[in-house]
């Protein structure tokens, strides 16, 4: 990694604005122009605010795709909002769950470029919550990102909103696996299970074998 891309990637690192303005401009790099098409496609069918994939990520060429239930606030770029977020899906937005899943990303040896993390609901509409209707709309979404992903070996649920949609990708030849979700609410309540996840995650990627060609 060099010192311009170890200087971006650290915990909460998405809170710098120039930092943000570099993001940005990667987005038209080979690996995640598609991904970036797509995220504009979602946007015109008016389903929220979708947010970016993180070029700092594998993007097309990822074997792991790690699905999350739904874009938290420190996803939006909306000026208008209380806290400015990124704009990105990222492991560097400046929220604990995003903390936490930098740092259990490091725990568990997951090399980033064999990585893309999205969400099972694609886009952010003020509110947590999760409906029956978006979630077999995003189970769709997951379906059409899937064929953009062509080294694609395995997929990680994080969460239970998220698993809901795991019996729904079955039979596409993936390693399918879920995990707890990094939040301060799981951390909290559950803390073993909390610190278990970095864990869970390395015997995924074991089981998927996504670094041997």
């Amino acid at each position: 990694m060099s010192n311009e891309e170890s200087s971006q990637d650290q915990p909460r690192s998405l809170r710098n604005p120039s930092i943000r303005r570099r993001r940005l401009e990667m987005l038209t790099l080979p690996h995640i122009a598609p991904l970036t098409s797509y995220v504009h496609q979602l946007r015109d069918r008016g389903i929220g605010e979708v947010p970016y994939f993180d070029p700092m990520d594998g993007g097309i060429n990822a074997k792991v795709l790690f699905l999350y239930e739904k874009p938290g606030p420190m996803t939006s770029s909306d000026p208008g909002s209380k806290r400015a977020g990124s704009g990105f899906i990222s492991r560097n937005n400046d929220d604990p769950t995003a903390e936490a899943t930098f740092h259990f990303m490091e725990k568990a040896g997951i090399p980033r470029k064999i990585t893309v993390t999205w969400n099972v609901i694609p886009g952010w509409n003020g509110t947590i919550k999760v409906t029956s209707q978006e979630l077999r709309q995003g189970v769709d979404c997951v379906t059409e990102l899937i064929t953009l992903l062509p080294d694609l070996r395995a997929v990680i649920f994080v969460g239970k909103n998220a698993a809901k949609a795991k019996p729904l990708l079955e039979g596409k030849g993936l390693h399918l696996s879920s995990s707890d979700h990094p939040s301060p609410r799981v951390r909290a309540l559950f803390r073993s299970r909390w610190e278990n996840i970095p864990y869970v995650w390395a015997r995924a990627i074991d089981g998927s074998n996504p670094q041997q060609p």
